[in-house]
């Protein structure tokens, strides 16, 4: 097994800095941003504008690749992400961090979807699911170990953003002296909103309202944890331990949905989430333990939806889609990553920190109201039509070709024709709940 993964080593090595960096910069400029007095407003925005730039990341990458070729583009992206970096460092306001952070976003979309073609290419038929996996543990460590480290020093030096921008740079390096051959051109995927609502309705619906749940969380936890009076260690942990618990529930969560119709699943995770949505609304005030154990419940509750749902809308979709399906979830995902930022941060700057959690809580409100119409109008779909459950990284750090990646071999041979060419229509998709 270790003479298998040797050649992919430099891919790994690449991934995990370009995945450590995104960690440190994810955390730093909502702590250095409330320290130097923004609003909650404009640290919302900040991601936003990471959404909106992830997005054009996963839409505009293949045809850059398709030009200037995987090596030049990824170190394109590693370069600009450090050059982002530092320019946040140097002008310390909101109305220039709010578009670099969309500049770093689409870097590290391209970044991300290069290594993962690379990590494809060199996949078979009986590797493809250990790699996966080893990716996504390698990604997980990574992300965590770069929030983490923050408790190591002061977040309103210039230490942790010039550590960012070196680790981007390191990123570059790995590929650029590899020998690994260049894979084929990337996977592309069309926004398909029409062929996604009718293929799952519930899936369409619930990877929106996931999106604006998970992208609040994501971009103000540390606003929230800072307001609150949390040190730098805590705010660290508040970040880190839901990305853990998350990580950890997706076995159990994705046996019971292999089991079990995936839309009562999905229904009894969301629940959960809820309950930690009010817990964090009326119990949590300043006490570190307890926002800390919330934290782990909201985590392990909110990002193991995701893969659920994917496994859901995959569950209705022909054979030979499968790419498809899950690639424009993911840009479903990114649509509502765009949306919760921006209506947490106004809410949190109206209304105080707390509304950050009546935010998702509506978003949780939502998707279990619509998934109870569901079950009343659709019928489950039964055990021998059931796609194998598969455990997903953060969908915030998913791309098209994660799907491939995580494709096992005749999903990926079935979508090999639609891989050089995006679908403008509904021929995928079956129409079906």
């Amino acid at each position: 097994m270790v003479k298998s993964l040797l050649p992919l080593a430099a891919l790994l090595l690449g991934s995990a800095f370009l995945l450590f960096a995104g960690g440190v910069n994810s955390l730093i400029l909502p702590i250095r941003g409330e320290t130097e007095g923004f609003t909650a407003a404009s640290l919302g925005l900040l991601g936003t504008g990471w959404a909106i730039g992830y997005v054009a990341g996963c839409l505009r990458t293949p045809a850059l690749v398709a030009r200037v070729g995987h090596i030049r583009a990824f170190g394109a992206m590693c370069a600009i992400a450090a050059i982002a970096v530092l320019f946040s460092l140097v002008l310390i306001t909101p109305w220039v961090w709010i578009p670099v952070r969309a500049l770093s976003g689409f870097c590290f979309a391209g970044a991300a979807m290069i290594v993962e073609s690379w990590l494809n290419e060199r996949a078979d038929a009986s590797s493809r699911g250990r790699i996966f996996g080893i990716y996504t543990m390698v990604n997980l460590a990574a992300t965590t170990a770069g929030q983490m480290v923050l408790t190591l020093g002061d977040a309103n030096g210039y230490f942790f953003f010039v550590l960012a921008a070196m680790v981007y740079c390191l990123a570059l390096l790995p590929t650029a002296i590899s020998a690994t051959t260049t894979p084929r051109p990337l996977t592309q995927v069309s926004l398909n909103l029409r062929g996604l609502w009718k293929n799952s309705p519930i899936a369409f619906f619930a990877v929106l309202m996931v999106g604006i749940s998970n992208a609040s969380f994501g971009t103000l936890a540390a606003v929230y944890a800072a307001r609150i009076g949390l040190s730098l260690n805590q705010i660290a942990l508040f970040a880190s331990i839901p990305i853990l618990a998350g990580a950890a529930l997706q076995i159990p969560v994705g046996i019971a949905s292999d089991t079990l119709d995936r839309r009562k699943v999905l229904i009894g995770i969301t629940l959960f989430a809820l309950l930690a949505d009010a817990l964090f609304i009326f119990l949590a005030g300043a006490n570190p333990q307890l926002v800390l154990a919330f934290s782990a419940l909201f985590g392990a509750t909110v990002f193991a939806m995701y893969p659920v749902i994917v496994a859901h809308a995959n569950d209705h979709a022909e054979p030979g889609s499968y790419i498809q399906v899950s690639g424009g979830l993911l840009l479903v995902f990114g649509i509502g990553s765009i949306v919760g930022p921006t209506v947490a941060g106004f809410a949190m700057t109206s209304f105080g920190a707390w509304s950050l959690f009546a935010v998702t809580g509506a978003a949780h409100v939502l998707l279990i109201a619509f998934a109870l119409y569901r079950l009343r109008t659709a019928a489950a779909v039964t055990s021998d039509n059931k796609v194998t459950f598969q455990i997903n990284p953060m969908a915030r750090a998913s791309t098209p070709e994660t799907a491939a990646l995580a494709a096992n071999q005749s999903e990926l041979d079935a979508d090999q024709p639609d891989m050089a060419m995006p679908q403008t229509d509904d021929e995928n998709f079956r129409g079906k709940e």
